[in-house]
């Protein structure tokens, strides 16, 4: 791996490269922050799904091309005097060593010179030290969900939020009791959904919908990588039955549900055998 020396000088570079292109380059003298963002949330998306696929080759491109926006924003805030990258580095340090004052910081450029307190047993004492800490920044979160993001996706942030609100003691205090909860949203659903009431079935679903995220969360599961296994899984699948009806020279909507039905199960079955066999390599 590289040297700290040349890491510090391959920033500098892709610095260099980004600074020459907002001069030189037409597309690149007319972004705005305004432009790069829909840019900037796709290629976050990209980074996403690199990492849900554990493809280092593309996780490390697309880690390029996010810190590739991220200077971009800081040469645009150099331009309009608001800050520059030095600005973006600096306050994200001091931010950090602020929210670990079980840290000795002695002798670092900006100690934050805080209570040492007690040290974190575990991750999860490390993020209820975080949320209280995060009140007393001069520019840190005033209420504990404030600092969700409201263009999260729903079901990331009601993740979030449920997180934050447990990182203050409120919580289940057994996690088995979350499934009365989940089984009474759910028995609400159904209620509503009898009445044929889309809006209040709508609402329900909702509750629903976030008394699962909770249970998921109880159980140190993500939902959202859950969900997106599922859709993953689900597309194979898919394209398997669109393959063979295509190879015996049918259309879906020609088919019959049972058939369609047959062919899914012959992917599954298909997949279990290629776990199985993959298995059985990785224990050779």
């Amino acid at each position: 791996m590289n040297t700290r020396e040349a890491k510090i000088e391959a920033f500098g570079h892709l610095l260099d490269v980004q600074e020459r292109l907002r001069k030189e380059c037409p597309w690149d003298r007319k972004q705005t922050f305004q432009s790069l963002r829909p840019n900037t949330i796709e290629e976050t998306f990209e980074l996403a799904d690199a990492l849900m696929n554990n493809d280092m080759h593309n996780v490390k491109k697309e880690l390029g091309d996010v810190m590739e926006h991220v200077l971009f924003y800081a040469i645009l805030g150099d331009e309009s005097g608001e800050f520059d990258i030095a600005d973006v580095c600096n306050q994200e340090a001091r931010k950090l060593m602020f929210r670990h004052p079980f840290i000795d910081w002695t002798g670092w450029r900006d100690d934050p010179k805080a209570d040492s307190g007690d040290m974190p047993h575990n991750s999860e004492e490390v993020e209820q030290t975080w949320e209280q800490i995060k009140q007393k920044e001069k520019d840190g979160n005033k209420t504990v969900l404030s600092g969700v993001p409201a263009s999260l996706p729903s079901l990331i942030k009601a993740y979030r939020i449920q997180d934050k609100a447990r990182n203050v003691g409120f919580d289940w205090q057994k996690r088995e009791d979350v499934w009365d909860k989940v089984r009474e949203e759910l028995n609400e659903l159904e209620v509503e959904l009898a009445k044929d009431d889309a809006i209040n079935s709508e609402k329900e679903l909702g509750d629903f919908l976030f008394s699962v995220i909770n249970a998921a969360r109880l159980y140190h599961l993500n939902p959202d990588n859950a969900l997106e296994q599922t859709n993953q899984k689900f597309i194979r699948r898919f394209g398997y039955v669109e393959q063979k009806a295509k190879e015996a020279g049918k259309e879906l909507k020609d088919m019959t549900l049972g058939e369609m039905d047959d062919l899914w199960n012959e992917a599954k079955c298909q997949e279990r055998k290629n776990d199985n066999q993959y298995n059985e390599n990785d224990n050779q």
